[in-house]
């Protein structure tokens, strides 16, 4: 084995053993395992998946309807072949803050925000006191 020194000049090591190690660490999101850089620590964004997912399909219906290609939610969830109050749920993430849509797509939304919860919690429609409603969770 070979290995060299401060100086650059090689040293020959009859039977020694290479090691390599990296600073990781792994945390379980979602019931998966995440491989987490050491040197990021805990500031690594986490994109949750279920979340970008329906943000992606409230942006894409809101766009369906503002371009009259369907009516309504009512037509959406009929050709979706889901409830219409699902849809109505995820139709009203279109009306979140672009600052706070933008941080979760960065992966940079609260730790605790979960789809269940956008789901289930009406939205201030004005953007600043959406920005103070995501404030204060994580605190």
């Amino acid at each position: 084995m070979t290995r060299i020194i401060q100086t650059g000049a090689a040293v020959q090591q009859p039977g020694a053993k290479l090691t390599t190690f990296i600073p990781v660490r792994i945390k379980r999101h979602g019931g998966r395992k995440v491989v987490i850089p050491a040197a990021a620590g805990d500031k690594m964004p986490e994109h949750d998946a279920p979340i970008l997912t329906a943000l992606s399909k409230a942006f894409h219906w809101q766009r369906l309807i503002d371009e009259g290609i369907v009516k309504s939610g009512s037509d959406i969830a009929r050709q979706e072949g889901l409830n219409q109050s699902t849809v109505n749920e995820l139709l009203r993430l279109a009306l979140l803050s672009p600052d706070v849509v933008r941080g979760i797509l960065d992966g940079h939304q609260p730790k605790t925000l979960s789809l269940i919860w956008l789901k289930n919690n009406l939205l201030p429609p004005d953007w600043d006191e959406q920005h103070a409603l995501f404030d204060e969770f994580d605190t």
